[in-house]
């Protein structure tokens, strides 16, 4: 069974309000005020019905994401059968209001499969005969409006008015509609392709990894080798040390590109300072010439459910921040870092050339960089990891000149 957007049942319902209304004002003014024989009881009975019909579907159409097809064709037969019984106790074919029967029909036309339309043209053509058929007729007037064809005149220009708005409204939103399924779309083949791309880049990393790992244990070991030899308290030593603190570093993320994916994902009760606290340390080991001005409102006991592709985020963010104020002669980075109604909420600032005019931000392009020596990832790997969190990246310009990236993602914690 085929699934529909909600929205037809959304806008079914409303236009059923404006027609419990409008026919109830048509009885009101035919029936009672000009006394055209019509009976009263069976039209009121119709409205009745039909008011009743939507006090149930209008909120169940509000709940709905979507709907099937079996489901809308029921509203649709519903309202024909209503619209049948108001013609044939209002003058059945003669009554000016008789091609209302065709809004249902186009409403259905541009909206349902051809299955569902065929059968909406089925209960209009038998609706309209039977209204022609068992309807009773239109009386003869004279007095009212001159005569009968001055009444039937002024019900035609009633139901082109009627008809026409309907028609110009339901098009117009639908036009709408699928203007934002279109962008949506867009969105999500843009989406699709950048995950693609990086899938197609972890498989290669894990790849990689495997080879690197027998070339960065030689350099482990004649590291040790050389931090051996080395004088105690020389320059040497010193920086053999480093360089081995490096290496062990690289080989930890080495390792991390060939765990699987599902352990990198699953969220660890970690304490949120000390987590925060090692992933800048770590980053700071990388980058020692970066003069990193971090501030931030942490609880100190707060231990949450801790996602790795946040620290991946932190480290590319902070990594992108230094490369923009180092290319500019600058080694400040500004780091902030907020914990706010159960969500992460940070800020990394560069102090770089900043934001040029007509420059495409946010996700950016995979393997395309403005830097000389980039390979692209930084920002796209930014956004795909807050997309997956569900959180929020923005870029905008800092005051003073370079570009302050803004992030918030929902963490769950709890205060130890």
């Amino acid at each position: 069974m085929s699934m529909l957007p909600s929205g037809l049942l959304r806008s079914l319902a409303l236009l059923r309000w404006f027609a419990v209304a409008g026919q109830a004002l048509t009885i009101v003014v035919a029936v009672h005020a000009l006394a055209l024989p019509f009976p009263a009881l069976p039209l009121w009975g119709g409205v009745g019905a039909l008011l009743l019909f939507n006090l149930w579907a209008a909120p169940r159409a509000r709940r709905l994401v979507q709907t099937s097809t079996r489901e809308a064709l029921l509203h649709v037969l519903v309202d024909v059968a209503e619209l049948t019984w108001m013609i044939a106790w209002s003058g059945g074919a003669m009554n000016p209001f008789a091609s209302l029967l065709l809004l249902p029909l186009a409403l259905a036309a541009v909206a349902m499969p051809w299955r569902a339309v065929l059968v909406v043209l089925l209960a209009c053509g038998i609706g309209y005969a039977l209204s022609a058929i068992l309807g009773s007729p239109m009386p003869h007037l004279h007095g009212v409006f001159g005569d009968t064809l001055d009444l039937h005149l002024w019900g035609m220009a009633a139901n082109f008015v009627v008809s026409g708005a309907v028609v110009a409204w339901f098009l117009t939103r639908l036009a709408h509609t699928l203007q934002a399924r279109e962008l949506e779309l867009a969105r999500l083949r843009e989406q699709f392709a950048r995950r693609e791309g990086i899938v197609a880049l972890a498989t290669h990393a894990a790849a990689v990894a495997h080879e690197l790992n027998t070339p960065l244990g030689t350099l482990t070991l004649m590291l040790e080798d050389a931090v051996a030899d080395a004088p105690a308290g020389s320059e040497r030593r010193a920086d053999a040390q480093l360089m081995a603190a490096l290496v062990d570093e690289c080989r930890d993320r080495v390792r991390q590109l060939a765990r699987p994916a599902d352990e990198l994902r699953a969220a660890q009760p970690r304490p949120l300072r000390e987590v925060l606290d090692q992933l800048v340390d770590r980053w700071h080991l990388l980058r020692p010439a970066v003069q990193l001005q971090r501030s931030d409102a942490l609880p100190a006991d707060l231990v949450v459910e801790w996602d790795g592709g946040i620290g991946h985020l932190l480290q590319a963010l902070l990594n992108n921040a230094a490369d923009a104020s180092q290319a500019s002669g600058s080694s400040d980075v500004e780091l902030e870092l907020a914990w706010r109604d159960g969500r992460l909420r940070g800020s990394v600032r560069d102090f770089g050339a900043g934001l040029d005019a007509g420059t495409a931000i946010l996700p950016g392009r995979l393997f395309q960089s403005s830097k000389p020596d980039g390979l692209g990832l930084g920002l796209v790997l930014s956004h795909a990891t807050v997309e997956r969190l569900g959180g929020v990246l923005a870029m905008d310009a800092a005051d003073g000149g370079g570009v302050r990236v803004r992030f918030e993602l929902p963490v769950t914690g709890a205060q130890a």
